[in-house]
């Protein structure tokens, strides 16, 4: 089972947390602070973080900045109702999805899979494609660009698997959503839009100009045409 790292300072949240993955098969080590959270990743070698976004100390989203600087470690941020702009903050940080607290363990665990399926190598295509610049081995799930390997985090990676199985196809929001964070309700589509320009941001040469991730208005994301 997946081992997870929570870092939430709310003693009845993190109890109820800890102990509902428990009694779920995962081992689960906690922390109240960001710094000690961040002290106990080189110890635990956790499958996933659970961060709550508002810590004392060092915030959900600079303890999510920190993590990103070196690892591609699954993320997924706890926060409250209202937290809106944060949440925003958090992805654009490299979190790969959020819960809204409260929520019940099934919710939690449901994500967890989601979040730690998106590593898993889809078969029957070559393990390596080269789209350009880009050389993207689906086996080995590295992408690197001119021969340098890229560090991505794993919503990046699937959402760039996914677009470039299907160069030129147009996906709406809801659709990215579904199959990339296996979101099956009207998800949140601000999810979409902070990955893209994360990804935007490490493999375009101009961002601002994409050539690989296009927008096309009022309909979505493709990958390309190149």
């Amino acid at each position: 089972m997946p081992r997870v790292l929570l870092i939430e300072d709310d003693p009845s949240v993190r109890e109820g947390v800890e102990l509902g993955l428990r009694r779920r098969g995962h081992e689960v080590r906690t922390a109240a602070t960001g710094e000690s959270g961040l002290a106990a990743l080189a110890e635990f070698r956790p499958d996933l973080l659970l961060l709550d976004l508002m810590l004392p100390g060092m915030n959900g989203v600079q303890v999510c900045r920190r993590v990103r600087e070196d690892s591609q470690l699954p993320i997924i941020m706890l926060t409250a109702r209202g937290d809106d702009f944060d949440v925003v903050i958090g992805l654009e940080a490299g979190a790969d999805d959020y819960i809204v607290k409260p929520a019940r363990t099934e919710v939690i665990e449901a994500r967890i899979r989601a979040v730690l399926r998106r590593m898993e190598a889809p078969g029957g295509r070559p393990s390596v494609e080269f789209h350009g610049e880009l050389a993207i081995d689906r086996a080995g799930l590295t992408v690197a660009k001119n021969g340098e390997r890229l560090a991505l985090a794993p919503s990046e990676m699937k959402l760039l698997l996914h677009l470039t199985a299907a160069p030129e196809q147009v996906f709406s929001r809801q659709q990215l959503l579904e199959h990339v964070w296996e979101h099956s309700y009207h998800g949140d589509a601000r999810l979409v839009d902070a990955c893209v320009r994360r990804l935007r941001n490490k493999i375009e040469d101009t961002p601002g100009s994409p050539r690989y991730i296009q927008t096309l208005r009022g309909f979505g994301y493709r990958f390309g045409p190149l």
